[in-house]
């Protein structure tokens, strides 16, 4: 099957852990690859944001990236693409010419834009169905950012007209299920396949960093206020006060340690910690390669992930698999993949006092940390691994080119009739 992915703002060539670049990043790159290897031809279409990029760039036999115009050739925020998705279409359907895909799938909703704009540009014999994983939903981020969401305000309008357009839609949890029916998408249309894990990076075998107190808690991901990093540091006074030598590790920002001297999140988080008294407790990494990862995990004796929200979360899978407990806020896909006191424990968001009380069991109970974390590796092994998650989208590719070939039988027997 020839399959293209359109991922306007999310290169799998880009650097994860900056603005606008992390979980989508790593999974259009782990998909393709996945899917690659299943013998499939893949074509990921995404926007030049550097002079210097070459237009395409081989990574597998079966897997390429195109680099398109549309906009500057310089970094621009995701939330400010939108005039540029119709240069975007341009390329794609220039690039098609050579040969169309059997199926396109966008990631994010300024790519299903994309990709239906320059579906529908095929030739009338050709018809390529489109399907879409949004990644995160507007609503959602509006109903928690409020004035803070910066999302164009044509996304109100464009995000649910791409739901209802596309063929098919690949959630990647139970929530967004919910969501999107919400949105006026019929269920009958979403299939839902997880996010997965790397676990040849991830896993609860290899080398663990060492630390300079009795205990380490994790926190990874980009530095934006709705991952409340900040609860976390919240969390420290009551673990201090109840005579647990713990220090937190924060991994994520636009750089590494030393580019965190300008990044403004990084400075709000560290006057919190020097506010509630706990700055020497708290231990800035910056951004990190993600070879660096597995040691970084093994290193932790539990992962907190404390967001608002969450559309789905790959470090609560890369815990897992390295077999370290997580203490996740009880929000959209994090529901899914932490099973409450099984692989790791549930905190109501926003909650620091909840934080530290989950923490702290963990932090006391080795037996407790051994066990979740046993049961989250082997979740994550079993459930989360690419080449499943490769699996299944496959199925649901498959699914909707035959459910458009039926359509087209269908319209051909009643052509005849006629």
């Amino acid at each position: 099957m020839r399959i293209a992915m359109v991922s306007e703002h999310a290169s799998p060539l880009a650097a994860l852990g900056g603005v606008d670049a992390g979980g989508q990043n790593v999974h259009v790159a782990a998909l393709s690859t996945a899917l690659a290897r299943r013998r499939h031809h893949v074509t990921v279409y995404t926007r030049r944001d550097s002079a210097a990029l070459p237009r395409r760039v081989r990574i597998l036999p079966r897997l390429e990236v195109v680099h398109l115009d549309a906009g500057p050739a310089e970094h621009v925020p995701k939330d400010e693409l939108l005039p540029f998705m119709g240069e975007l279409a341009d390329g794609i359907s220039r690039d098609w010419q050579r040969r169309p895909p059997d199926v396109v799938h966008g990631h994010f909703w300024m790519s299903g834009v994309a990709a239906l704009d320059a579906a529908r540009r095929a030739p009338s014999d050709t018809r390529i169905p489109v399907l879409q994983t949004f990644h995160a939903l507007g609503p959602v981020k509006r109903r928690h950012q409020g004035a803070g969401d910066t999302s164009p305000l044509e996304r109100q309008w464009l995000e649910p007209s791409v739901g209802r357009s596309v063929d098919r839609i690949i959630a990647t949890c139970s929530d967004e299920v919910f969501e999107l029916k919400a949105m006026g998408i019929d269920r009958r249309r979403i299939s839902v396949v997880p996010c997965g894990v790397d676990l040849e990076l991830f896993s609860g075998r290899g080398p663990a960093e060492p630390r300079t107190r009795a205990y380490r808690i994790l926190s990874v991901g980009r530095l934006v206020p709705r991952k409340g990093v900040d609860l976390v540091i919240g969390a420290l006074p009551a673990l201090r006060d109840a005579g647990l030598d713990v220090e937190l590790l924060i991994v994520g920002g636009g750089g590494n340690a030393a580019a965190l001297a300008d990044d403004a999140e990084a400075h709000r988080l560290l006057e919190v910690a020097t506010e509630l008294g706990v700055q020497d407790r708290v231990v800035f990494r910056g951004q990190l390669p993600r070879d660096a990862m597995g040691a970084i995990f093994r290193s932790a004796d539990a992962v907190v992930c404390a967001p608002w929200y969450e559309p789905f979360g790959i470090v609560p899978l890369e815990a897992m698999a390295c077999g370290v407990p997580v203490v996740a806020a009880a929000v959209g896909g994090l529901r899914d993949t932490v099973l409450d006191r099984k692989t790791g424990l549930h905190v109501p968001p926003r909650d620091p006092a909840a934080i530290a009380a989950a923490v702290a069991a963990l932090l006391t109970d080795p037996g407790l940390r051994r066990a979740l974390g046993s049961a989250g590796e082997a979740r994550a092994r079993t459930r989360y691994s690419w080449d499943r998650v490769a699996a299944e989208t496959e199925r649901a590719y498959l699914q909707t080119v035959a459910a458009g070939a039926e359509v087209r039988r269908l319209d051909a027997v009643e052509g005849a009739v006629l």
